[in-house]
């Protein structure tokens, strides 16, 4: 992964195949930190983490004495840290329509990618779970078609939460239909293309997307 560039007092604990860790990641990248990312390839996490994080989860972000263990506040703290290039609007109102975006992502999505790749329940299960996921994607399509990235001109930290779920599609067993998500798998590909995605992306997940 591209993201290491020299010794830094910043740690990310991350694993490959998970795309909260995943966005986190991309917005790394974009900011071009210098970061130590710790690859934590199994459930037994490593005593240090255990140590910093009371939930002991992944992500992990640790910068000196801060140590901050949720996806978006990590990704908002970084964006402060590292303001350019910024990945939120400087207006208010507009900061706050991302973070309400970033929200309903989390809300509405992200437990349905999270059954979809953990695959715990019964196949009658996820094939209702990878209908519905596929139905809120097919309904949400068109407003791709207005601006280059989700509902912004500028790429945000917003495009950073929705990449490691589209990269994820044919993991999940999705296949979008052209002609309804045409807008939407341009989109995917502008997204996909950025020099910090790619450079995000670990072993894993190089091998998800390949067709």
């Amino acid at each position: 992964m591209g993201i290491v560039t020299k010794r830094s007092s910043m740690t990310f604990f991350s694993r490959g195949t998970d795309h909260y860790c995943h966005r986190v990641r991309i917005v790394l990248a974009e900011k071009g930190v210098a970061v130590d990312v710790v690859d934590v390839r199994t459930d037994e996490l490593p005593e240090e983490l255990i140590s910093l994080n009371p939930y002991n989860v992944l992500p992990t972000l640790v910068d000196r004495e801060l140590v901050l263990y949720e996806p978006n506040i990590m990704m908002e703290y970084l964006d402060e840290r590292f303001p350019h290039p910024p990945l939120l609007p400087v207006y208010p109102v507009a900061r706050a329509q991302s973070r309400l975006w970033m929200y309903r992502i989390t809300r509405d999505w992200c437990h349905l990618v999270d059954q979809l790749l953990q695959k715990k329940e019964s196949e009658s299960v996820l094939a209702n779970t990878r209908q519905q996921f596929t139905n809120s994607l097919v309904a949400v399509a068109p407003i791709f078609a207005e601006k280059p990235y989700f509902m912004s001109d500028e790429f945000t930290l917003v495009d950073c939460c929705v990449a490691p779920i589209l990269w994820r599609l044919p993991l999940m067993g999705i296949e979008l239909p052209d002609r309804q998500c045409k807008s939407l798998h341009t989109y995917a590909k502008r997204l996909f293309a950025r020099p910090s995605f790619q450079a995000s992306l670990s072993e894993e997940e190089s091998e998800m997307n390949r067709k």
